[in-house]
C-alpha cells in the first residue's frame, strides 16, 4: 500500500551542503585549479572567486539557521591545510575551526567532509590516487584535522563520491588527471577504499563523532521491452557491470561505518547495448539527465542492504533547474521516498539538500543552478529562493508540507 505518512522521526536532521572548491574561491593549490586553467580543459570556465564563502561564511551559516535548517555539510580543503607535504597550515586550520564555531553559534550542526573531489598539487605530482601511498597521506591529514577540531564536529564524511573521481577522472577523462584507463580506474578505487578505512580509523581514534563515506548512487534499471530473453539477460549483465564499477567496492568498504551517505539525483537505464539515453520526451534538468526523484528510494534501500544495515544519511540530493517550483516538486517527491524507506524500518537519519548556493559545478561551470540560494557573482549578494523557504518550513515542521 502507498505510504501516507508525512511526519519524520524525532531527531531527523535537516540541512544543506556545499564543497570548498565550489564555493570558497581561489583554491589555487589543488588539481582542479590546474585542470580548469589548462589550454585544453573540458571546463566551461574557471572557478575564480566562486561565492567567496571563504570570507562570507558567517553570513551563509546565519542564513542556513534563519531558514530553519539544522545542519551544514561542507568540506575542508586539503590543499589549504597541507599546502606542501608534511607542512600543515595553522592559519587554515584555525579558519575551519572558526567555520565550525560559527555553525554551533547559530544552532547549526557542522558536518565536515575531509575530501570533496580536490587533491593537493603535491599529491597529484606523486601519482595522485593511483599511488597507494596516498591513502596513508590522506589518513595523516585527516588525523591532523581531527586533532585540531577536537570534539567540535558533529559528523565526519571521509571522502565524497570517490566513485566519481575514479570514473570521471581516470576512465572517462573529464576530471583531473584526465586519464582513460580501466586499469587506472580500478587501481584508484582500491586506493580510495583503503584511504576511507584508514582515515575512518584515524579519526575515530581521536573523535567520538559519527563518521561515514558518501557515494554517488543511481537507480539502475533494465529495459525489459524486448521479447528476446537473451537481450534482456545482456541488459542485466550490462547493468551489473556498471554497478560493480561504480559502487560495489565502496559499499563493502563502508561496512562498519557509523552511517552511510547516499547521494542520488537520477536513474540509469540499460538495454542489451548498454547504458540508454533518456527518452526524447523525458523531462531533463540543466545537467542533461532525467528528472527522476524516485531514484532516491531505490538507492537508500540498496545502500542499507549492501552495507549490512549501516544507518543512512542522505548527504546529497537536489536538482539544477531554472524554474524554482520544479525544485520544490523534486524535493517533495524525494522526501516521499525517504518516508517510504523509514516506514519499512530503514534508519534514515537526515536529509542534506545539494546545494546551499548556486555554485561552481565543476566542468559545467556556473551554468547549473542547484542552489536554494542564488548568488550574484559580481556583488556576491545572496538571493533566497522560494524553495529554500519551503524546505526550511518542512524542517521546522519535521514533516512534508504542501507544495509552495
Amino acid at each position: 500500500m502507498e505510504n501516507t505518512q508525512t511526519s519524520f522521526p524525532k531527531g531527523f536532521l535537516w540541512g544543506t551542503a556545499t564543497a570548498a572548491h565550489q564555493v570558497e574561491g581561489n583554491n589555487t593549490n589543488n588539481d582542479w585549479w590546474e585542470w580548469e586553467h589548462r589550454v585544453d580543459t573540458p571546463c566551461k570556465e574557471p572557478s575564480g572567486d566562486c561565492c567567496d564563502q571563504y570570507h562570507l561564511y558567517p553570513n551563509d551559516i546565519k542564513l542556513i539557521a534563519d531558514l530553519g535548517l539544522q545542519a551544514y555539510r561542507f568540506s575542508i580543503e586539503w590543499s589549504r591545510v597541507e599546502p606542501a607535504e608534511g607542512e600543515f597550515s595553522l592559519a587554515a586550520l584555525q579558519h575551519y575551526k572558526r567555520v565550525i564555531a560559527s555553525c554551533w553559534e547559530n544552532g547549526v550542526q557542522p558536518i565536515v567532509t575531509l575530501h570533496h573531489f580536490t587533491t593537493p598539487l603535491w599529491v597529484a605530482a606523486q601519482g595522485g590516487w593511483e599511488n597507494p601511498r596516498t591513502a596513508d597521506l590522506f589518513a595523516r591529514y585527516c588525523a591532523k584535522v581531527a586533532q585540531f577540531m577536537g570534539s567540535d564536529v558533529a559528523r565526519w564524511c571521509t571522502i565524497n563520491e570517490p566513485n566519481m573521481v575514479s570514473t570521471i577522472g581516470y576512465l572517462i577523462g573529464q576530471f583531473p588527471p584526465g586519464k582513460r584507463s580501466k586499469s587506472s580506474r580500478d587501481t584508484v578505487n582500491a586506493v580510495f577504499c583503503d584511504a576511507h578505512i584508514k582515515s575512518r580509523d584515524a579519526v575515530k581514534s581521536i573523535s567520538s563523532a559519527p563518521i561515514g563515506l558518501t557515494l554517488a548512487m543511481a537507480e539502475f534499471q533494465v529495459d525489459e521491452q524486448s521479447e528476446n530473453p537473451d537481450e534482456i539477460a545482456m541488459a542485466y549483465a550490462k547493468r551489473q557491470s556498471g554497478f560493480d564499477g561504480l559502487e560495489t567496492c565502496f559499499l563493502e568498504a563502508a561496512i562498519g561505518d557509523d552511517f552511510f551517505g547516499v547521494q542520488t539525483y537520477t536513474r540509469e537505464r540499460f538495454n542489451a547495448q548498454g547504458r540508454m539515453k533518456p527518452d526524447p520526451d523525458s523531462r531533463l534538468t540543466i545537467m542533461g539527465y532525467e528528472y527522476y526523484p524516485q531514484a532516491l528510494e531505490a538507492t537508500i534501500r540498496r545502500a542499507y542492504t549492501e552495507t549490512r544495515g549501516v544507518p543512512i544519511m542522505v548527504t546529497e540530493n537536489g536538482i539544477a533547474v531554472v524554474n524554482d517550483q520544479e525544485r520544490v516538486e523534486y524535493v517533495s517527491e524525494a522526501l516521499h521516498c525517504v518516508l517510504r524507506c523509514i516506514a519499512d524500518g530503514i534508519p534514515v537519519e537526515g536529509y542534506m539538500y545539494w546545494s546551499l548556493l548556486d555554485n561552481f559545478e565543476w566542468a559545467y561551470g556556473y551554468g547549473p543552478t542547484f542552489g536554494l540560494v542564488g548568488v550574484n557573482r559580481e556583488t556576491q549578494e545572496r538571493h533566497i529562493k522560494p524553495s529554500a523557504r519551503w524546505l526550511g518550513n518542512v524542517a521546522r515542521a519535521n514533516a512534508l508540507l504542501p507544495l509552495a
